[in-house]
């Protein structure tokens, strides 16, 4: 039995519960919790733990589930007449993180916590650099003056990313990508004192390199992001009419080090960026424990989605 959870309308889990054609699949979004859906956790006192979901007349006992996809849940939501919401919905979303860490089957792409260890940017590249990737030129900071050093031993070419987010106060969210810093930027340097930024010399491109790996697989394709100025800096600014995205033949020590860094991250799935750059080195970049992958699929034919139902069938139940 599987348990996806993820939000209304996500193509990647259709896309791969269609994969699961005959397996005991159920699809949730916490944030029908409390409002349209009852989670239990219950120790009778024999040693044992039951731990259920009912929703619309169904009860599911989640002890019998062999795999947990967390995907992309929405955090739970309170019904819309419920006083003190801030405090109710905090009572539900520790209540469901503890119910999901606690299950003792297979998690991908990791228990809650382990994902988002996994996702620290200054972390996977410290782990990145033991498994002995190249890196580019990096410093993490919020000393003003350190940041000017180093844009000036780069001569300039150097490019900014938030350490970790993209969260505003009150839930709002932002995009804030990969940019290269202009000698208009410097003129607010000192506002660095405020929030530490990841700032890397900019690394020459031939073509960026997006690894999927799934389990013990490996695809990997191929982003020709230097043909668009859209894409220049990075593919996320990703224009489909002009870049080109084709499988890409990845040597086997890069391989190797792809999957020990999922594997070394705790991970069974990861989405990592690498740069190959004109003189075929491979450099790291970063990874994303729950990547979409669904855009490299249909470019390239590389069956991402059928690997990620695989894995979930196969699941472990302890």
């Amino acid at each position: 039995m599987i348990l996806v959870l993820t939000c209304d309308g996500d193509e990647h889990a259709e896309r791969v519960v269609g994969a699961l054609a005959g397996a005991d699949v159920t699809v949730f979004d916490p944030a029908q919790f409390p409002a349209a859906a009852t989670l239990e956790i219950g120790h009778p006192g024999d040693g044992s733990t039951v731990r259920t979901l009912n929703r619309g007349g169904r009860r599911l006992v989640l002890d019998e589930l062999t795999a947990i996809w967390y995907r992309r849940p929405g955090n739970p939501v309170a019904h819309p007449l419920t006083v003190a919401r801030d405090h109710v919905e905090e009572e539900c979303r520790v209540m469901a993180e503890s119910l999901w860490d606690g299950l003792g089957c297979l998690k991908v792409p990791a228990s809650r916590p382990v994902i988002d260890r996994a996702g620290r940017k200054p972390y996977q590249l410290e782990v990145a650099r033991q498994l002995g990737f190249e890196l580019p030129a990096t410093l993490i900071t919020n000393d003003p003056e350190r940041f000017l050093d180093f844009y000036d031993r780069h001569e300039g070419r150097v490019i900014t990313k938030p350490v970790h987010g993209n969260q505003l106060e009150a839930g709002e969210r932002f995009g804030r990508f990969a940019a290269p810093v202009t000698p208009a930027d410097l003129g607010h340097a000192d506002a660095l004192r405020l929030c530490p930024i990841i700032v890397q010399a900019y690394v020459p491109k031939q073509v960026e390199v997006r690894v999927t790996v799934v389990g013990g697989e490996l695809f990997a394709a191929e982003i020709h992001s230097q043909v668009s100025n859209h894409t220049r800096y990075d593919w996320r600014h990703y224009d489909p009419g002009a870049t080109p995205v084709l499988a890409h033949d990845l040597p086997g020590e890069v391989s190797r080090r792809c999957l020990e860094l999922v594997e070394r991250l705790g991970l069974s799935y990861g989405a990592i960026d690498l740069i190959l750059t004109p003189d075929g080195r491979h450099v790291f970049l970063e990874i994303n424990p729950n990547g979409q992958f669904l855009w490299i699929e249909d470019a390239t034919g590389l069956p991402i989605s059928a690997a990620i139902g695989e894995l979930l069938k196969r699941g472990v139940k302890r």
